[in-house]
């Protein structure tokens, strides 16, 4: 049995490729078809001989590192692979890898991250986001609306659905009109579990502190890391924002002395920041949410949004606490009851309990699930 495996795309090491990886490591031999991939930043972990990428790769550089403005192309990029050859396609994708074409007889598994959210219950805070004109706005909803309508009729060249958490599950079934097995997301944490600095190093990166909040995050607008910032900064107490992205520069603008930003930094000084931390801040609604679950693995209470994945991740009392409204008074009265809880966490609970989404566990649900299909033991 011939297995292909197509992921959107392969241009930076985010929580979607992390899990991409570990469907790498189960079939070696598969090769991997993606829109765009950057070589220089992805090929430690995907291999340039393995990978085969969409006709967009051809175009000018400044032209692929401005996603909006190939828009128009990226539903038409997946359905001219050719997959012709292969008897199982299995698609790990937020958007577009689901719309690839394949023979009647080949069966296609997408692994969904989340349901094109930008396209549906996203869609006008995304707008929102873009700032544009009204003019322009009115033609961007309308392509929108081009893009709904190709993305309902992508979901249904896919055979099976997997979900990452109940939350993406439940949008798969409103706008794609799907069922989804749920299978949790593999997180592993680096593999450095001790605290180590770099020698002869005196970056001000690598002098980390204790009893500070941890937030580990892409600096978009939709992660609400401005809120988390309003927060801190009424509170005056210490947060080590890590993580790069469009918004950096106005959040350290609106940041007060008490807030440090790190930027972009390797596992090994990630996991660094986890251990050190009083308790990890998860500001925002993710489907599934991986560095909250990288915190508990390391024994961190979370404090987290009541929404998306977080609820089936965090268990309130013994694993973190919610908020219940994105406003900086509201996560800042979280903030504050968390510190008076956290004399009761226990972080061999919250390892125990983080256990759970392993990769040996993914792995096992995976080839259950695949087998199950192969031998046409699932309707």
């Amino acid at each position: 049995m011939k297995v292909v495996l197509v992921h959107d795309y392969l241009i930076r090491f985010g929580g979607a490729e992390r899990v991409f990886l570990e469907l790498v490591k189960m079939f070696p031999e598969a090769p991997i078809y993606t829109i765009l991939y950057d070589k220089e930043k992805m090929g430690e972990w995907f291999a340039p001989e393995k990978v085969r990428v969409s006709f967009l790769q051809k175009f000018p550089k400044w032209w692929r590192t401005r996603h909006k403005y190939l828009l128009p192309f990226l539903p038409l990029a997946p359905e001219t692979f050719d997959l012709r050859e292969f008897d199982l396609v299995i698609s790990s994708s937020s958007a577009f890898a689901k719309g690839v074409v394949t023979r009647p007889k080949t069966i296609h598994i997408n692994y969904c991250h989340n349901a094109a959210r930008f396209l549906w219950d996203y869609s006008h805070d995304y707008l929102r986001e873009q700032n544009l004109g009204s003019w322009r706005e009115l033609a961007v909803k309308l392509f929108l609306n081009y893009l709904r309508i190709w993305d309902r009729a992508a979901s249904k060249r896919v055979d099976y659905f997997l979900a990452n958490s109940r939350a993406t599950a439940a949008r798969i079934k409103k706008y794609y009109r799907r069922e989804a097995k749920i299978i949790y997301p593999p997180v592993e944490l680096p593999k450095f579990t001790y605290w180590l600095v770099p020698e002869n190093s005196d970056s001000q990166q690598n002098k980390i502190e204790e009893n500070y909040f941890l937030i580990v995050s892409q600096l978009t607008p939709y992660k609400k890391i401005d809120v988390a910032i309003e927060a801190f900064n009424k509170l005056e107490l210490p947060l080590v924002i890590v993580g790069e992205g469009p918004q950096k520069e106005y959040l350290q603008k609106i940041a007060k002395q008490n807030i440090k930003f790190i930027g972009w930094a390797p596992d090994y000084l990630i996991g660094n920041y986890y251990r050190g931390c009083s308790a990890f801040i998860f500001p925002g609604e993710d489907d599934f949410g991986m560095a909250p679950v990288e915190a508990m693995k390391y024994g961190k209470p979370v404090l987290a949004f009541n929404a998306g994945g977080a609820k089936e991740t965090v268990l309130a009392g013994i694993t973190g606490e919610f908020f219940e409204a994105q406003t900086p008074e509201v996560l800042a009265d979280g903030v504050r009851r968390l510190r008076e809880n956290l004399p009761r966490y226990s972080s061999l609970v919250i390892r125990k309990w983080a256990e759970k989404f392993s990769a040996e566990k993914f792995q096992t649900e995976m080839l259950e699930f695949i087998n199950k299909v192969l031998y046409n033991q699932i309707g």
